[in-house]
């Protein structure tokens, strides 16, 4: 029978990275003619209130109750799983898996699955202030037995100014940021490093930033496609770059 399953993406946490996530999705399939591709279901939502402004207590305007309510539109709709491009709102995940009907895909947990697969075992963690002071990261790294390393505070503010003042606004990527804080992590001892925020994915995307990196979000995408039923092209097999 024709595979028929359609993703739901509860989107625009940021736009830019809401379209860059469709792009990977459609990159990674193994497919011959548009007919075999993903079916998706995209809420891009750029109106849901700041992630990171919130889990830092910095704004009051709580996220969850908008993304749920995505997410329960998105179930109406009946997708097979949803998927959210944006890493700091994984920090939602309980409540939303709790209380959605269908499968909520956990970028956080596959992205340390990989890693631990690859025989990572210290890993520098580059995401926004928010998703580290949540420790996220920190506490899927601990339970998969891998160790985390964050950055120093003004390496830490160096990604911050990637995120918000360079891909956000839509300005050139500082790249000579990005360098030092590469070099922070691995002077702590980091094997590899994730890029733990879709802005970042979109760094990537751009520039050529080197070995030891993965991107949560082609981790994201690829799993999509997986729980979906829809073949990846060999070539994601490894997300790590070389």
């Amino acid at each position: 029978m024709e595979n028929k399953k359609i993703l739901g993406v509860i989107g625009g946490l940021g736009p830019l990275a809401t379209a860059y996530f469709m792009e990977l999705v459609i990159q990674m399939t193994d497919a011959r003619v548009d007919q075999e591709h993903l079916p998706m279901i995209v809420y891009n939502m750029p109106m849901i209130p700041d992630r990171t402004a919130y889990i830092l207590d910095n704004s009051k305007e709580n996220p969850f109750p908008m993304m749920l309510e995505i997410g329960e539109e998105l179930s109406r709709r009946e997708v097979a799983c949803i998927a959210i491009p944006c890493i700091t709102a994984h920090y939602f995940m309980g409540g939303l898996q709790a209380g959605l009907n269908v499968p909520v895909i956990n970028g956080v947990e596959e992205t340390v699955a990989h890693l631990k697969a690859n025989g990572i075992r210290k890993v520098g963690i580059l995401a926004t202030s928010g998703t580290i002071q949540s420790g996220i990261f920190h506490q899927e790294l601990r339970r998969q037995g891998l160790e985390p390393i964050a950055p120093d505070e003004q390496a830490q503010k160096d990604v911050m100014h990637l995120i918000f003042n360079n891909v956000k606004a839509g300005k050139p990527v500082e790249m000579e940021r990005f360098s030092a804080v590469e070099k922070n992590l691995r002077s702590k001892g980091a094997e590899a490093m994730i890029l733990g925020c879709t802005e970042l994915s979109l760094i990537k995307r751009e520039k050529n930033i080197g070995p030891g990196f993965i991107d949560a979000m082609e981790v994201l995408a690829r799993e999509a496609l997986r729980t979906c039923g829809k073949p990846v092209k060999k070539e994601y097999d490894c997300l790590i770059t070389k």
